[in-house]
């Protein structure tokens, strides 16, 4: 006869020997706060954290990873309720499946721009705004922007040359502008705290200063935008008049070589915290290793993460 007590003796005693993780830290890792954590396990039997006797969870490093998977695809455009199939599949049959799902997501996404660019092309608001909303109701935030609307305006004004696209990219783009403006606002109405985002002078269009600061927004903080042109020896006087959370300058162009000692200098006279985002954040990160500036990057779909990382002091720079 076996002997429960040695059995679980043995159990402890494994337990031990794994570094398991209170759901604090596991937030802290991942980024996802501990609502949604929760709520992983008890609506979608997601993540089965192991329990203490007094009821509160802890994380082996194979449940990080398989936040981190979930949030992965969850990113990729998949709807979470949908996730644990995938996940509950062997490793291969994931590994195989990882493309085809990105394949399937391509062709989708391509499907959508042949549309909206039908719909530019007759410069037909109704239709546009319609397939806007339809989009939208199908993907999250980060891919109706960076996977489906903003390759076809970047497409439209690289054809500015052949006659009537630049009427078209016209189109579209105050069409974005406006949508984009709306949902800032609403996001501006649910909280007070604020981050700045403000463009490098010549480095960014409009509409991607824009969509760069909707794809930061959160529930913890609004992005306030300044306007295109804003002379960056005035950002100090700003910020100690808005008294910001912190300031993130955009950038969609390779920096220049004395880039990093403005930046730097400007750190020091900020009050602020100084992020910096965008392609150039991408590549100016290796030269501002060990200076206070922090780099969000230019991926839609970590920049926002990133951000709530760093306010939380969770993100190195």
């Amino acid at each position: 006869m076996s002997n429960p007590v040695g059995a679980s003796s043995l159990v402890s005693s494994a337990l031990k020997q794994e570094e398991l993780f209170p759901i604090r830290e596991v937030s802290r890792l991942t980024g996802v706060n501990p609502v949604t954590l929760r709520a992983w396990e008890r609506r979608y039997g997601l993540v089965q954290p192991t329990r203490t006797d007094s009821g509160h969870r802890l994380y082996s490093q194979a449940d990080i990873e398989s936040v981190r998977s979930i949030l992965a695809w969850i990113e990729r455009g998949v709807a979470v309720s949908k996730v644990g199939k995938i996940l509950a599949k062997s490793d291969s049959i994931k590994a195989a499946s990882a493309p085809v799902q990105q394949d399937v997501s391509i062709n989708e996404w391509a499907e959508w721009q042949a549309q909206l660019r039908s719909a530019v092309g007759a410069f037909d608001e109704v239709k546009l705004d319609r397939l806007y909303g339809q989009v939208f109701s199908s993907y999250p935030l980060a891919v109706v922007f960076q996977d489906i609307l903003m390759p076809l305006w970047q497409e439209l004004l690289l054809r500015q040359d052949e006659f009537g696209q630049t009427s078209e990219w016209l189109f579209l783009d105050t069409f974005l502008r406006a949508r984009i403006l709306q949902r800032l606002q609403l996001v501006r109405a649910q909280t007070e705290e604020r981050v700045l985002l403000a463009a490098l002078p010549g480095h960014c269009r409009e509409l991607e200063l824009l969509v760069a600061a909707l794809l930061l927004s959160g529930a913890d903080s609004a992005i306030s935008i300044l306007g295109l042109g804003q002379p960056m020896e005035e950002l100090t006087l700003v910020c100690e008049r808005m008294q910001p959370q912190a300031l993130v300058l955009f950038s969609n162009q390779p920096p220049s070589g004395d880039l990093p000692r403005v930046l730097q200098r400007l750190a020091l006279a900020l009050d602020c915290p100084l992020l910096l985002a965008g392609d150039g954040a991408n590549l100016a990160e290796e030269h501002l290793i060990g200076s206070p500036i922090a780099c969000l990057g230019s991926e839609g779909r970590l920049m926002q993460r990133r951000l709530q990382q760093f306010l939380a002091g969770h993100l190195d720079t």
